[in-house]
Parts: structure tokens; C-alpha cells; sequence
């Protein structure tokens, strides 16, 4: 006979663990109603849960990592649960609770509301009771315990005052309704300190994203708050917040984050640093794969992980209505959906970007644009995560090195095209008469391809120039009456020079040549040396270069190029630049004569 699931529920449990009683941890509970609670437009889907142990009932909410029971169906009135963490709360002389994790019991059933349960609510004559965190089973690490803290106020404060905590908040259960609360959070971002000026005066502020179990917010710091708070918060530190500190809707358009609110620091916002940094989570992920983000809606925000493939240079941008500058790099990521993506960085992150290509770069808040297909943009309260200790990070890292570094890579772009192992921009792979049809290259914009070609021949004459010594400069020197070599942008003599190639190589196909040209890192993948190894051979016996430029002829590679008019001696004529070679990946290349001959297929 089966066994009646009333005699599973925790009858008075709810009651304990109000009152602190820990018999109850784990508490079973009958669900007796699910409702979305109405939000604001775009912000988070938050579910209102209530739940019984038959002599009482409670106003719950679940914390948006807990939604996919609701998705799933899973969760539904009538069904048995166990709460397995959570945080208890009064809200206007009402208790709730914010369920953090729980396991839906599948094999208990479905049933009507056991008994009838009364409301479990507050009593302005009772104490309120000490907010607290179960957590067994470790969802995010072991249980928060309370520290003695060290005070770093916003406002007048002894420094050896110790503050008990007791009221801890969910960040999830903030809103303008909820007073005399402490939250305690991690600090996964910093912005720089932005100023502004208009006719209503002028004004600094800097912003952080703040993290807890239950979930994320904004908080903003403006004038005398950014003075006193912006060297208190700190990347990866855990503080305590008590307010007075002012909740309101969140204004979309600068955050990225999600939820509906956001936090104002006020003149007697206390601020202090948690010493035990223990059981607050770090950075919060909900990833979209590179292959996914065709499905995305323009100007989405999301959070994305890759492998680093290559590293633009820095260049500089004019704001059309500030007219300021604004330094930027593009960074191509892939992932082992086998696309790719060019995502931006901006200001301090692209100057000082030193991640070398091959790195795992986990993003969170970046902006899906629909130029190209599809790119992403970091936000400036976005942040980057270099080689995390995630399993996402590990799994990425694993396939490249298995597979992933040799793979050829699709992009949103269109259909056709490609980025080889060799990284970089999404291109469409063209043939060598493809090119020329379509004249690439005969606009004022430059126009980019991919195409797998044969070195039929590559020029031996001329095919290096000395550069300076000086990092990054690259510019030719001269050889002056003292046998130094003069640099005239440095305004430097080096005793010698380096030589970097400048190759002309010829490419064909099976539709005809190209002539491409071909630069210092290119020129020492095809030839197998450095420009310096083979001048020295060159210098020695003119003749023992030749081997060289024979040995990397009848090689097929795919070339990443540029088209682009250029000006010779009065004539206009299109240079074909390459910017970037690989040897043939043999296996995705049967992969796609094999789609291509199923195309043919008579069926």
C-alpha cells in the first residue's frame, strides 16, 4: 500500500526555522500556488511560491537560478518539495522566504491542499527574528558564517564599533519597500570615476555590480558618495551595505545586469568589508554559445565564453555627439560550436589588454550588435575573465587543444564564410576568378576574404627590408656614412638592423592566380625562417637562398586578405594583402566537399 505523502511533510517546520531552530534544515513542504510576479519590462522573470507544512503556510520567492523548475514544469500547485537553502526575511511584518535551491520529489506526487493551513505572520510584539542562510548540500561553498568586521564607513563611525548583522537581506528580496536592511555582497566590477558637464552643473559618479546567492545589483555612488566609497570598494571583495541607502528601478540603458532595481549610495550609507570572504559566490555566468548568437535579438545583453584567437591593434574612434575619442580593440573569439566572433573592447580595457591568443576569456555583459551578421560589445559595466577556474573554462580548454586549434570556424555573416585556424576576421572564403568577378577591392572600402590557394612561385629579390630595432615601430632605416642605421621616426641609430620580409607571392586554384602580398609574420610561416636567417644566407652565397623560396612552392594554405585600390607610379591598381595564413585543416576540408557533393544528390 502505498504510503500517504502528508505523513512526508515537516509539520511546524515552517514555524522553527523562523525561530531559529535547527531540526528543521531541510524542511518538506507541499507547494499550494505558483504566480509570476509582475515586473518591470526586459528585467528578471521572478516566481511567487507558496508553500505549506499543513499547520502554517508562506509567502515565498524563488531566486531566478530556481525558474527552470517552473519551465520545466516541474514545480507546479500541488507537488512536494524539499528546500535544501534558502534565506527567511520580514517584509512589512511579513515572513518570507527566498528559496535559493530546492529538489521538486517527483515521486511523492501531485495532491489537493493537505489540511488547512494558517498564514505564519509576524507580530509587531514579537522580536524579529535573525535572518538566516541554509545552505546544505554546498550550493555555492560552506555556510556564511557572521564575522567581527572592520568598519570602513561612508558615514562618521568609530573604527572599532562591531556591527552584528543579524537582518541580512537577499539582494533578490531588495526593493523600495524594504527598510532598515543590510546586504552582504562580492564586488564583481568597478567602473573608472565618470564626470559630466551641462547647464544644470557638473558632477562625478562610479557605479559596482554587487553579488550575492539570491542574485546581482547596481549600485551608484554620485559626488561626495564617489569621494568617499570609490577606494573603499574593491574587485573581488565582499562588504557589508546597511542602509539608508536608496532602492529604485534600475535604468537599463547603463546596466547590465539583472534586475529591476538598483541601489543610490547616500550621505549615511554604511559600507564595510567583510574579512571572512567566505560564502559569497565570485562572478555569476549565464553563457551563450558563439554558435547561438544568430538566435539573440540586436542590442541583447549576454554573457559569453571563448577562446582568445587573435588581438587587433588599438585605434581610436570620434563620438559623433560628444566628439571625444574613444580608444578601441577587436578581439575574435571561437568556441567549440565552430563559429566566431569579433567582440570590441573599449578605453582602459583595450589599451592595456595583454591576454596572449589561446587564453579562455569569459565576458560577462556584452551587447549583441548585428553588424557583420553578428558582434558583441563589451559594456563599460561588463568585465572579463581571464582563464577562470570554471568548468566551462576547462571543457573549452580541453576540446582546443584536442581538436579546436586546427578547426576552421564559421561566422554569422553569411553561409560561406570562414576563419581558419589562423584566427581573425570572419570572411567569406572566395576563389582566386570569384576575386576578380566581383571586384574586390575596386571601392574606396576595403574588402575582405578568405581563399585556399598554391604558392606557385614567390620572388627572391627584394623580399626583406632592414627595420628598427625599437619595439612596434617597424619603420625602415638607413644605413648612414658611420655604418649605423638611422631610424627617422624613433630619431634613433641602431648598429643593425631587422630585417622583416615583405614577400610577393603567386597563389593559384582551380580558377586561376592572384598575386598577394605577404609580411614579416606570414612571410616567416611560409618560408620556414626568419627574414634575419635568410639574409645572413643570402649575404654568404647569393645562390643559398634559392632552395628556400623552392621548398615553399606547391603548398596549399588558406590566406586571410584584404583588397584594397592603391596608388604605383600614377596607376591605380588593387593590392591583395594577406593578413593571416594556415596550413589546410584535411579533415573539416572532406567535411565540406562531402556536404557539397550531398547537394548533388539525386534523392
Amino acid at each position: 500500500m502505498a504510503q500517504d505523502p502528508a505523513s512526508h511533510i515537516d509539520q511546524g517546520s515552517l514555524s522553527a526555522i523562523f525561530e531559529g531552530n535547527p531540526s528543521a534544515t531541510q524542511p518538506v513542504l507541499q507547494c499550494v500556488q505558483v504566480k509570476p510576479i509582475a515586473g518591470q519590462q526586459g528585467g528578471p522573470e521572478r516566481f511567487r511560491v507558496v508553500f505549506s507544512d499543513i499547520s502554517n503556510f508562506v509567502q515565498s520567492m524563488l531566486s531566478s537560478q530556481v525558474n527552470h523548475h517552473v519551465h520545466d514544469g516541474k514545480l507546479r500547485k500541488g507537488v512536494f518539495v524539499r528546500l535544501k537553502s534558502y534565506q527567511t526575511n520580514v517584509v512589512k511584518n511579513k515572513k518570507i522566504i527566498i528559496v535559493l535551491d530546492l529538489e521538486v520529489l517527483e515521486h511523492l506526487g501531485e495532491r489537493d491542499k493537505i489540511g488547512a493551513p494558517q498564514a505564519l505572520d509576524s507580530k509587531t510584539d514579537e522580536v524579529q527574528p535573525q535572518s538566516t542562510t541554509i545552505q546544505t548540500g554546498g550550493f555555492y561553498g560552506n555556510n556564511a558564517q557572521v564575522p567581527q568586521q572592520q568598519s570602513i564607513p561612508s558615514r562618521a563611525a568609530t573604527s572599532s564599533s562591531t556591527t552584528s548583522h543579524a537582518n541580512i537581506y537577499p539582494i533578490e528580496a531588495l526593493s523600495p519597500y524594504a527598510h532598515k536592511w543590510t546586504i552582504k555582497a562580492r564586488c564583481t566590477n568597478k567602473s573608472d570615476i565618470k564626470t559630466w558637464h551641462n547647464k544644470n552643473g557638473e558632477g562625478k559618479l562610479f557605479s559596482v555590480n554587487l553579488l550575492d546567492e539570491s542574485g546581482e545589483i547596481r549600485g551608484t555612488g554620485f559626488n561626495d558618495q564617489c569621494d568617499q566609497l570609490y577606494e573603499v570598494f574593491r574587485e573581488g571583495g565582499v562588504y557589508y551595505i546597511t542602509s539608508p541607502c536608496r532602492v529604485q528601478m534600475a535604468k537599463k540603458q547603463f546596466t547590465n545586469l539583472n534586475n529591476d532595481y538598483e541601489l543610490t549610495f547616500e550621505r549615511d550609507t554604511l559600507v564595510e568589508k567583510a574579512e571572512e570572504q567566505d560564502g559569497v559566490p565570485q562572478v555569476r555566468f549565464n553563457f551563450t554559445s558563439i554558435g547561438d548568437l544568430q538566435s539573440i535579438e540586436k542590442d541583447t545583453t549576454i554573457d559569453t565564453i571563448g577562446v582568445l584567437k587573435e588581438v587587433g591593434e588599438t585605434s581610436q574612434i570620434v563620438s559623433k555627439t560628444t566628439s571625444k575619442p574613444y580608444d578601441k580593440r577587436e578581439l575574435t573569439l571561437v568556441d567549440n560550436s565552430n563559429f566566431s566572433v569579433r567582440l570590441t573592447i573599449w578605453g582602459n580595457s583595450a589599451t592595456a589588454f595583454d591576454v596572449p591568443p589561446e587564453s579562455i576569456i569569459a565576458f560577462k555583459g556584452v551587447k549583441v550588435s548585428d553588424f557583420g551578421g553578428r558582434s558583441l560589445s563589451l559594456l563599460s559595466s561588463g568585465s572579463m575573465t581571464v582563464d577562470p577556474d570554471i568548468n566551462e573554462a576547462h571543457r573549452l580548454k580541453g576540446w582546443y587543444d584536442a581538436q579546436g586549434r586546427n578547426d576552421t570556424y564559421s561566422s554569422h555573416a553569411n553561409g560561406g564564410a570562414s576563419m581558419g585556424a589562423a584566427g581573425g576576421r570572419m570572411d567569406p572564403v572566395k576563389s582566386c576568378q570569384q576575386v576578380k568577378d566581383e571586384e574586390l577591392g575596386f571601392t574606396e572600402a576595403t574588402d575582405y576574404f578568405t581563399t585556399k590557394a598554391t604558392i606557385i612561385y614567390i620572388k627572391g629579390d627584394n623580399f626583406a627590408y632592414p627595420a628598427c630595432l625599437s619595439t612596434e615601430c617597424n619603420k625602415k632605416v638607413i644605413q648612414d656614412n658611420d655604418g649605423q642605421w638611422r631610424c627617422e621616426k624613433c630619431d634613433r641609430s641602431h648598429p643593425k638592423p631587422q630585417y622583416r620580409y615583405i614577400l610577393s607571392v603567386n597563389a593559384s586554384d582551380h580558377t586561376g592566380q592572384l598575386w598577394l602580398n605577404c609580411f614579416d609574420d606570414v612571410g616567416q610561416q611560409l618560408l620556414g625562417m626568419s627574414a634575419d636567417q635568410l639574409m645572413e644566407m643570402k649575404e654568404n652565397d647569393d645562390k643559398a637562398s634559392e632552395p628556400v623560396f623552392q621548398d615553399a612552392a606547391c603548398r596549399t594554405w588558406m590566406f586571410k586578405c584584404r583588397a584594397k585600390m592603391d596608388n604605383f607610379q600614377d596607376q591605380q591598381r588593387v593590392r591583395y594583402q594577406v593578413s593571416a595564413a594556415s596550413p589546410l585543416n584535411y579533415s573539416a576540408e572532406c567535411t565540406k566537399l562531402a556536404e557539397m557533393i550531398k547537394m548533388y544528390s539525386m534523392e
